[in-house]
């Protein structure tokens, strides 16, 4: 009958102590590749920058002993090694190298950059360090809407400034002249981008007619990037009149009111009666004011009437004109014609007698002669 092996006191104690060695070994040599903190001898730090500039990253050692050093992207694939780039990218470009460091340039940075770059030492055992890649985004664009372009005084209008496109997310203030007011902010995230909406709502009042209000934005990526709206208040304003004392007579309309004879009191022409204060004129005053009334219209009617006399005298004598030239003309087509018809043209029987018993028709058929040859 078989037995079942025992194992001995210490042997069978110490029988699996072999198979912990090579374990202990693989975590020895693990730990060796993990950044130590104050004992490390690679020295790196991260760098933040804004999309479209430069990165530089840097990978120094502390003692160094001529180890190779090399830098690794967010994927672990070699960019530089030593001073050979294996990576085909040309936006990375090496700034320095030496046996205590290597700094490398990453040109027209975008957020696909963003992450963690591993720098590398060959010792032994080997040392590693990361430096993180921080890409800032500046809003494309600041906009302000107001719900009304023109308020009244008294309203309350709403105002939002809309920041989009950031990364990371922006901080908007709001200011009204110099003052700074508070509004309420929503964040909307896209992708890897945020879009803020600021909401002012803003009592108006008459002295904020022409103020600017101001949305300003706190942004690591951008200085002094703000917009601003001028508000526009529509407000009535009220004016009275002084009160005048000392008079008892009201005129009846605005223009029979002599400003000249009141002391020291000015009245709107345009004031209508009611509007009118009560006024008392001089004896003088009314004793003068039908003269010089009477006086006034009697030059108006001779300036009317010289004028209706100049205009009458002028068609007057341009038909007079008129009639002399018709006259001389129709004197010099009118009277007796007298024509040269041969006497004794009447009695003849026909025209060849007349022509014969005409006076000088002989004569003058002598004088007309023809010869033929």
């Amino acid at each position: 009958m078989a037995g079942r092996a025992q194992p001995s006191g210490p042997a069978g104690s110490g029988g699996g102590a072999p198979g912990l060695l090579p374990l202990l070994l693989l975590l020895l040599s693990a730990a060796a590749i993990i950044p130590r903190g104050d004992g490390q001898n690679l020295v790196t730090e991260d760098v933040t920058v804004v999309e479209g500039d430069v990165a530089t990253i840097s990978c120094r050692v502390k003692n160094s002993d001529d180890s190779v050093i090399q830098l690794l992207n967010p994927n672990r694939q070699t960019i530089y090694f030593r001073d050979f780039r294996p990576l085909k990218d040309s936006r990375f470009q090496l700034v320095n190298f030496s046996n205590s460091e290597l700094r490398v340039s990453l040109t027209n940075v975008s957020i696909s950059d963003e992450g963690r770059y591993f720098c590398q030492l060959y010792t032994d055992p080997p040392q590693e360090i990361y430096t993180t890649i921080t890409v800032l985004v500046p809003p494309r664009n600041l906009v302000i809407d107001i719900e009304k372009e023109t308020a009244v005084e008294g309203e309350e209008i709403e105002l939002n400034c809309t920041a989009m496109a950031s990364r990371p997310a922006t901080t908007i203030r709001w200011f009204k002249g110099n003052k700074e007011l508070t509004g309420k902010s929503e964040v909307e995230r896209w992708s890897d981008m945020y879009t803020v909406t600021s909401q002012l709502l803003l009592k108006v009042g008459r002295e904020d007619d022409g103020v600017p209000v101001i949305c300003l934005v706190d942004h690591p990526a951008v200085k002094d990037l703000q917009t601003q709206r001028y508000l526009e208040v529509m407000y009535t304003t009220a004016t009275t009149e002084p009160a005048v004392h000392g008079f008892t007579q009201l005129p009846n309309s605005a223009e029979e009111l002599d400003y000249g004879d009141l002391s020291g009191t000015s009245v709107p022409p345009t004031a209508s009666a009611e509007a009118l204060p009560t006024v008392q004129l001089s004896n003088a005053s009314l004793a003068s004011r039908p003269d010089s009334r009477a006086g006034e219209e009697g030059a108006i009617r001779s300036v009317d009437h010289a004028v209706v006399g100049g205009v009458v005298a002028v068609v007057v004598f341009a038909m007079l004109c008129l009639l002399i030239i018709l006259g001389r003309y129709f004197a010099r087509h009118k009277g007796t014609y007298f024509t040269h018809e041969a006497k004794g043209a009447d009695d003849a029987a026909d025209a060849d007698t007349a022509i014969i018993n005409a006076e000088g028709g002989q004569n003058n058929s002598e004088e007309k002669k023809e010869y033929f040859i």
